[in-house]
């Protein structure tokens, strides 16, 4: 669609006011603004999306995330394929229904993308836990008025060369991207967001169903 003669001034000004934000913005307020938001919460309940392209493979997931201080997450996916990784804070279960078998191993062995995510609850700071965090000016938030910050992540940095965190105005996560250093990038995207709601701690719990095979060792995705 050609643009008028009124509509160029207002997306001049449209782009202008991003711009003027985008510099304006405080990268160590936005930190401090989420880690207090996070900091406060016992618990956290979310719709998620994960994208994984790399290594010409394009994989898309969804379903449900459950979050509970200290330590404990549930992903329960539920499209394409049915698949469950918890963890009770001291071990973690990766299951596959469709083919019967479970993956066991201690979370301080644990090498996944999904566990560095705590931090969704405020486990530690974000300028502790990402470094050089700055601003990602040539990123695009996936909704307008997020903003989106950039840095390398501590513990994982052998494997990940950087994050970035799509943050709403209302300092939530919405969005986070990890860079792996194969060229890989995952991407889980956030939605309607609960926070403090009530999860029993069966939640995080894995029993072991009749018939799955339980087999001890590191797991993937």
């Amino acid at each position: 669609m050609r643009l008028t003669s009124i509509s160029k001034p207002f997306l001049l000004i449209a782009v202008l006011c991003l711009v003027v934000r985008a510099f304006s913005t405080d990268v160590h307020l936005v930190a401090r603004a989420v880690d207090d938001r996070y900091n406060h919460l016992r618990s956290l309940q979310a719709e998620f999306t994960e994208i994984y392209r790399g290594l010409g493979i394009e994989r898309m997931e969804s379903g449900t995330l459950w979050l509970k201080k200290p330590g404990k997450m549930r992903w329960e996916y539920r499209s394409p394929k049915e698949k469950l990784f918890v963890s009770d804070g001291k071990n973690a279960w990766f299951y596959l229904p469709a083919e019967r078998q479970a993956w066991q191993t201690p979370v301080r062995k644990l090498d996944d993308l999904r566990s560095p995510l705590a931090f969704l609850l405020g486990k530690t700071k974000l300028e502790k836990e990402l470094q050089g965090l700055s601003l990602a000016l040539d990123a695009v938030p996936s909704i307008s008025g997020d903003i989106v910050l950039r840095g390398v992540p501590k513990g994982i940095a052998d494997r990940v060369n950087q994050v970035m965190l799509e943050i709403t105005p209302a300092d939530q996560i919405a969005r986070i991207i990890l860079e792996e250093q194969d060229g890989s990038v995952t991407e889980y995207v956030f939605k309607d967001p609960k926070e403090n709601v009530e999860i029993a701690e069966d939640r995080f719990r894995f029993v072991r169903p009749p018939g799955v095979e339980v087999i001890e060792g590191e797991f993937g995705q």
